[in-house]
């Protein structure tokens, strides 16, 4: 989604700024595509994505769950069902989702039932949430690989529903903070 505000202004005769009308005007980039995934704290996932290229936005939230519009204590308390994820809206022209689904399985533990590391509960799961019938298949094929490997593969691949945004100052939250993400870190497994 690229968010556009236009503000129509003029300076008055003792220069005063004089605003006029407001229009906001939300789009979806021409051949964007949207992956969501869940592999623990959202900080992590979300800073280690970051660095890949052709992503063009990525956000924190919350989705899985029956809770409208969550906050983060209501997915904290395990009575909203919401696992915290990352939505990426990324050019296909310049990373493909196979890239973007093999790099999830290798910055977080996928053979960790609820939870990476320290933190566990049932919002830290690793779970797909497809939005494409083609991701469906990739991570389905992607999760085949990993267990031929022998690893005991535990995410959940589930058709995408709402991702409700989580609160902002969750979003880019090591980059703010200056911290380095403690229980994700890359590791090769393809």
């Amino acid at each position: 989604m690229i968010n556009r505000i236009y503000v129509n202004f003029a300076w008055s005769e003792d220069m005063n700024l004089v605003l006029g009308d407001v229009k906001m005007e939300q789009t979806m980039n021409k051949g964007m595509e949207t992956a969501i995934f869940a592999g623990g704290c959202f900080w992590g996932v979300e800073h280690l994505m970051r660095q890949q290229p052709g992503i063009f936005s990525i956000e924190v939230g919350y989705i899985g769950g029956t809770t409208e519009n969550p906050t983060y204590k209501e997915v904290c308390s395990h009575t909203t069902g919401h696992a915290e994820a990352v939505k990426i809206v990324f050019d296909p022209a310049k990373v493909n989702y196979t890239t973007l689904a093999k790099l999830f399985f290798e910055i977080h533990d996928p053979t960790q039932t609820d939870g990476q590391g320290p933190d566990l509960g049932d919002q830290y799961r690793s779970e797909i949430f497809y939005t494409t019938s083609r991701q469906k298949e990739v991570a389905e094929e992607l999760i085949r690989e990993l267990k031929e490997k022998g690893y005991k593969v535990v995410t959940h691949i589930t058709p995408a529903t709402t991702f409700w945004q989580a609160e902002d100052y969750h979003q880019d939250y090591y980059n703010k903070t200056g911290k380095a993400p403690y229980c994700h870190r890359y590791t090769p497994r393809f």
